[in-house]
């Protein structure tokens, strides 16, 4: 029976492990805690992926390597390289196929849509360290491709929406973002997340370059005021973080000083081009109003 090997337990490898699953393919999930979704296909692993030796045995006859694994946020650019180095060296060992889950930092900031076919021109530490990272295992000799996401959003979901506007607006508190709050921006669902990590790896076409996650594009305040909406819940109340007040935060907490880098682009829309992923492998975002009721049936847990 086939079988593929997922690292990280987050929502979007967890929700990859059960499509996979659901189709009757075996998945090892790989984590340092040993957690993940329970299915009777899905086997759990504690182990850490920087071991490429521990990594190698685990992938021995897999048909594909999800890596989905990231390291908390804050230690980026500490953790990330040897994280990557071990999954890289796993692979090539193996010949296992591999998928990697990115984000859209590494383009730095763009004026109009943010297309695969843009080059990598991040100056930010997060965005120069995504762009290595993918340019390291496509010049690999591997077989790599990349499924780059929008910001998160649904069930699951752990993202400057589900942190520090979701709960809040839910429970009638104010909710203060440190992002335009009348901008179109990109969200990617966690689902559609798994579902284009999945078709890429069925996809002969998809080798050797980056794909994008389908996304919609509301502002944060306009998605605030669905969710709520759907939750019968008091209209939002959003207010926007200045710089300072991001900066003064990050006195107290190093989560706040990594925003500055992938959120702050003043009056400019973040509008992300999956066209591509439409038309070849045949993903379409899921409406917002169902990503949103699932996130109401089934809260995110805030990690």
């Amino acid at each position: 029976m086939t079988f593929h090997v997922i690292t990280g337990r987050g929502a979007a490898g967890s929700r990859t492990a059960l499509l996979l699953a659901e189709d009757g393919e075996r998945v090892k999930i790989v984590s340092r805690s040993g957690g993940g979704p329970d299915h009777p296909l899905i086997e759990r692993i504690a182990a850490d992926v920087t071991d490429a030796d521990r990594l190698t045995g685990l992938l021995e006859g897999a048909a594909t390597l999800f890596s989905c694994a990231a390291p908390p946020y804050h230690r980026w650019v500490q953790e990330f390289p040897a994280l990557a180095t071990g999954t890289l060296t796993a692979v090539r060992r193996t010949g296992t196929p591999l998928v990697m889950l990115g984000n859209l930092y590494a383009y730095g900031l763009v004026e109009g849509p943010v297309s695969p076919g843009l080059p990598l021109r991040a100056t930010g530490p997060k965005g120069r360290l995504r762009a290595r990272i993918w340019e390291e295992a496509a010049a690999s000799g591997a077989q790599v491709t990349e499924v780059r996401a929008g910001q998160f959003y649904g069930a699951g979901a752990v993202s400057v929406f589900s942190l520090l506007v979701q709960s809040q607006v839910l429970a009638g508190a104010l909710s203060l973002v440190p992002q335009e709050l009348d901008l179109p921006h990109s969200y990617s669902s966690i689902g559609d997340t798994a579902r284009t990590l999945v078709a890429a790896s069925r996809d002969e076409r998809a080798w050797g370059r980056a794909w994008h996650v389908p996304v919609v594009t509301p502002s944060v305040r306009e998605l605030a005021v669905r969710l709520t909406e759907l939750a019968g819940a008091p209209r939002p109340r959003l207010e926007k973080l200045t710089e300072r007040d991001v900066a003064l935060l990050a006195l107290t907490d190093p989560f706040w000083a990594e925003l500055h880098e992938v959120l702050y682009t003043p009056g400019l829309p973040y509008v992300s081009d999956f066209t591509e992923t439409e038309k070849i492998l045949g993903v379409m975002p899921t409406p917002v109003d169902e990503v949103l009721a699932e996130v109401l049936q089934r809260p995110p847990v805030n990690i």
